[in-house]
């Protein structure tokens, strides 16, 4: 085991490196910021001077080598539009977008799987169809789409619903968050829903078809004939098994729901890092975007990490594999 975690590190680290490099290269070598920082007016010695500040006048490579050494460090740079270090942006940021995400991934949980056990375990019935048929929708809607309509819906026709903003926050270990608060949940309910619709309708998906094939396994059959409730059949013996690739997919989702709650948080104007990589990219803030995007980088690789670390717990076979090759 810690030579298959020690060799998932390494490989972990080169990747890393590489996008990094490919990051840096890909913002660094776009646009001039400076265009948008200050005034068509100022004279070529103004110019200059800010040119100079920003450290733009360093070749490419030069730049970018700073930016590791500095980030080896904890530094991604300094924003040039709030002059405050871009990570520290991004963390005031962090608690609204990860809040977002974990209740789509909780929403994607608690609707995905029943649906998807109802439908694999009675594929004929009507409300079957029905749900599948719903899934299809989940896969096809543009997220900006359904996040309109939900707004126009249950804000505007309803008025059930606030339409933007985050609501009332209550500190939570000194984080401030929205579900402790009637009026924060009532804020989150349709950004969060509006997240995980796609993740609802592909666990639903996962959740019909293992079902599916669970039901034609031999232990079921064993079940079966010993007698065996139908609830302890299911309960036991075919979600239990169908849970292992359904939360390691769900967990591969989390990051790409991190990464892609930009067009949620613009619909709903909710205030997290989404909103703020927007603006950034608007006025070409490249310490924003560059500490973002590796943010992103960094929390796919930790989380396919995870998934590769506990799915050689799992199962050996995946370790040993792993040794020999």
């Amino acid at each position: 085991m810690p030579v298959f975690i020690l060799r998932r590190l390494l490989q972990s680290l080169v990747v890393l490196l590489v996008m990094s490099l490919l990051v840096f290269v890909g913002v660094y070598a776009i646009g001039n910021p400076i265009d948008m920082l200050i005034s068509p007016d100022a004279d070529q010695l103004d110019r200059a001077r800010t040119i100079a500040a920003f450290g733009l006048d360093q070749p490419l490579w030069r730049q970018y080598l700073l930016f590791i050494v500095n980030a080896v460090h904890g530094d991604m740079g300094r924003s040039f539009a709030f002059s405050t270090p871009a990570l520290t942006l991004i963390v005031e940021r962090m608690p609204a977008t990860m809040e977002l995400a974990f209740s789509a991934i909780l929403l994607a949980i608690v609707i995905g799987i029943p649906l998807g056990l109802w439908a694999g375990l009675r594929p004929q019935s009507a409300l079957a169809k029905a749900i599948m048929a719903v899934s299809i929708l989940g896969f096809s809607l543009p997220t900006f789409w359904v996040g309109l309509m939900l707004i126009m819906v249950f804000a505007v026709q309803l008025g059930w619903l606030p339409s933007s903003g985050r609501g009332t926050t209550q500190l939570l270990f000194g984080v401030p968050v929205s579900f402790l608060s009637m009026d924060g949940l009532r804020h989150l309910l349709l950004p969060a829903l509006n997240l995980a619709l796609f993740n609802i309708a592909l666990v639903i998906r996962l959740t019909r078809a293992g079902a599916q094939e669970a039901l034609l396994q031999d232990y079921v059959r064993f079940a079966r004939a010993k007698g065996l409730r139908n609830r302890r059949i299911i309960g036991v013996h075919v979600l239990k098994n169908i849970l292992i690739p359904i939360v390691t997919v769900i967990a591969l989702q989390f990051g790409s729901i991190i990464a892609f709650a930009i067009v949620t948080e613009s619909v709903f104007a909710w205030p997290g890092m989404g909103k703020l990589i927007i603006d950034s990219i608007r006025i070409l803030d490249r310490p924003v975007i560059v500490a973002y995007l590796m943010l992103i980088v960094l929390i796919f690789i930790l989380i396919n990490l995870v998934v590769d670390v506990l799915y050689s717990v799992l199962d050996p076979r995946v370790r040993l594999a792993e040794l020999k090759g």
